[in-house]
């Protein structure tokens, strides 16, 4: 073997038989002076063109290792690869931050146990030789792992992997987009003045194409700077990415209050409406259809909603309009703060048609994958992949995974993934009726980390206490109490909200007397910024002689979102109807929080024998079916 220093042209492959093999090079040895080193490289010189071929071809990718003045650590390296022709390039110059002259190695580990050793590369570079200290060679890469370090006497510290994986061929994981909102905030979370909403997106195949927003319902256009909201209210700014292949993320809504600097509230509530029901291919409502509207007012706070149905005349809103009569319908709607601000009148149209069944559609399976994640995109430490599965006929019956082609699995909780290098994981999922969804795939790199920073949220939990009716009814009152837990950086400060959106700090057990149905969102926040996702916590007083629920959902069937349950909506005791104890119509924090819900009230529902099994199924399924909390 001989070591010889490449030029800056590129270095030509040595090929023996069908092998392709790397640049053939001297080891160093342990006690050479980098002068000495250079010196060996200089008399090696020569024989190095008439053992190369004249074949300079151009390589897929390209790797590039820098070094600087230190002997700790390479300037910067590529972490990952694709198998296959390479381009690697070393550069130790003055442009890297070398400014002292120092020289450095990129050598290539042939011996260790556990890596690959098929290429051989011995790179010297030193900021004044005759490159400049920049060199390229062609390379071929296979699947695994390879080891490099600095040669050089008192450089052993510089060191690190290079993780190659097979060409994952055609990118079909979307992009993840992030939005960080800022501003000055009040004790409440608004954004007194203004706020400003920026948006961050990554993709580890073929990059982000595009990223784009939609305020308030309306229509997406592209981002292209952060988007700055300076008229008090509240906002919903939807935002999506697209990837060089296509694939769309799906959307993310970030929420947004605006209260005005001054104090002064001159400005009229915004109205929203929501039409849910299930849709045919038309776009018509098949059965029913239920609005939802939602006024808010960032100053005096909304003090009334109102709605006309089909031009007659504004009557109050207090539930959600449920409308099943075959043909065209028109909601108009306004709001009045407490301050005397209306809003200007707003209009739903849809239409209702009569219902058709049969479910012949395979569910759909979506799969989302969060960590940290390193400038090359592989995530540092683990990574967690999130399911979620849906199905507007007869709804899902399983979702199942495969990791590492290890054997389907149950999927019940989100997948963490902690074992360092490339993994494959596929899943699918299966409906009522047996249709099942074409598995899907999401391919991802771990490496491992030195002491990572705290990326993991607390744990929070809450519960109710009091004294209960043989309808699970708390008896005049009801006392909450809410835990959370953190192992790594401990827990910063616990917040809930009572019957609103208004987060406020957690100081001990809360005492709730009002009677009827009530419903509590808690979240914690660790020492380093992590928050727990929102819990939702529903329970219902019962004061004696008064009606648990004085304003009950008295339809004939239970409905939740866009799905008719077809179970009879009977009194449960107390006044309250088995609507009014799912609530589909109140503000979940998600979908699976919702369906979490609904089987605590069915199996309680069975165990009271207010129900059979056959409907405990058939509402836990719907509830899944359901737009519910999306």
């Amino acid at each position: 073997m001989f070591r010889h220093r490449l030029s800056r042209q590129r270095v030509v492959r040595l090929l023996a038989g069908a092998a392709a093999s790397a640049l053939v090079v001297l080891p160093l040895a342990p006690a050479a002076t980098a002068a000495e080193y250079r010196g060996e490289l200089s008399s090696a010189r020569s024989a190095t063109p008439a053992a190369a071929e004249a074949t300079d071809q151009a390589a897929d990718q390209v790797l590039t290792w820098t070094a600087d003045a230190s002997v700790s650590r390479y300037a910067s390296a590529p972490a990952t690869a694709t198998a296959g022709a390479a381009t690697i390039v070393f550069e130790n110059s003055a442009a890297t931050g070398n400014n002292i002259g120092m020289s450095h190695t990129l050598t290539f580990d042939t011996s260790t146990p556990g890596y690959n050793h098929d290429i051989t590369l011995d790179i010297l570079a030193n900021p004044f030789d005759e490159n400049g200290g920049r060199y390229e060679a062609e390379v071929v890469l296979t699947p695994g792992k390879y080891r490099y370090f600095c040669a050089i006497p008192g450089h052993s510290t510089m060191v690190g992997e290079l993780v190659v994986t097979e060409d994952p061929g055609e990118d079909t994981t979307a992009p993840v987009v992030t939005a960080d909102v800022a501003g000055q905030q009040d004790a409440d979370g608004a954004y007194i003045g203004s706020a400003t909403v920026s948006l961050t997106a990554e993709d580890a195949g073929s990059g982000v194409a595009s990223v784009e927003y939609s305020l308030d319902g309306g229509t997406y256009v592209p981002y292209g700077e952060p988007v700055v909201l300076d008229e008090p209210g509240m906002y919903m700014l939807e935002y999506r990415a697209t990837d060089n292949a296509g694939n769309v993320s799906e959307p993310e809504m970030a929420h947004v209050t605006v209260v005005p600097s001054d104090g002064e509230d001159t400005t009229a509530p915004t109205v929203t409406p929501e039409v849910t029901g299930e849709l045919d291919d038309n776009g018509a409502y098949v059965g029913t259809a239920t609005v939802n509207l939602r006024a808010v007012d960032a100053g005096s706070g909304v003090a009334s909603v109102e709605y006309a149905l089909d031009g007659g005349e504004y009557a109050p809103y207090t539930d959600p309009v449920v409308v099943d009569t075959v043909g065209e319908h028109t909601v108009a709607y306004r709001a009045t703060d407490n301050a005397g601000n209306v809003s200007a009148p707003g209009s739903a149209t849809f239409t209702v048609v009569e219902p058709s069944q049969e479910d012949t559609t395979p569910p759909s399976v979506t799969a989302e994958v969060t960590g940290e994640q390193d400038a090359d995109g592989t995530y540092v430490g683990s990574a967690t992949v999130s399911l979620l599965a849906e199905d507007a006929g007869t709804g899902v019956k399983s979702v199942e995974y495969n990791l590492d082609g290890a054997g389907y699995k149950a999927y019940t909780a989100p997948v963490v993934v902690d074992v360092t290098g490339p993994h494959t994981l596929t899943y699918r999922a299966t409906d009522n009726s047996g249709n099942v969804s074409q598995p899907g795939k999401v391919d991802l790199v771990v490496v491992g980390g030195a002491d990572p920073p705290d990326t993991t949220q607390p744990i929070a939990s809450a519960q109710v206490d009091g004294e209960q009716d043989d309808e699970g009814f708390y008896i005049d009152s009801a006392t909450i109490t809410i835990n959370a837990r953190d192992g790594e950086s401990g827990v910063a400060f616990i917040e809930y909200a009572l019957d609103d959106f208004i987060f406020r700090e957690y100081t001990g057990p809360i005492v709730v007397t009002a009677g009827g149905a009530h419903e509590l969102g808690y979240r914690a926040t660790d020492n380093a910024g992590n928050v727990t996702r929102t819990g939702t916590l529903r329970f219902s007083i019962a004061r004696e002689g008064i009606d648990a629920c004085p304003v009950s959902d008295e339809r004939p069937t239970v409905i939740m979102g866009d799905v008719d349950s077809k179970v009879a909506n009977v009194d449960t005791g107390n006044g309250c109807t088995i609507a009014d104890l799912i609530d589909a119509d109140g503000q979940w924090v998600s979908h699976w929080a919702f369906v979490r819900h609904v089987t605590q009230v069915a199996d309680q529902l069975r165990a009271d024998g207010v129900i059979t099994e056959t409907k405990r199924v058939k509402l836990i399924n719907v509830a899944k079916r359901s737009d519910v909390g999306r």
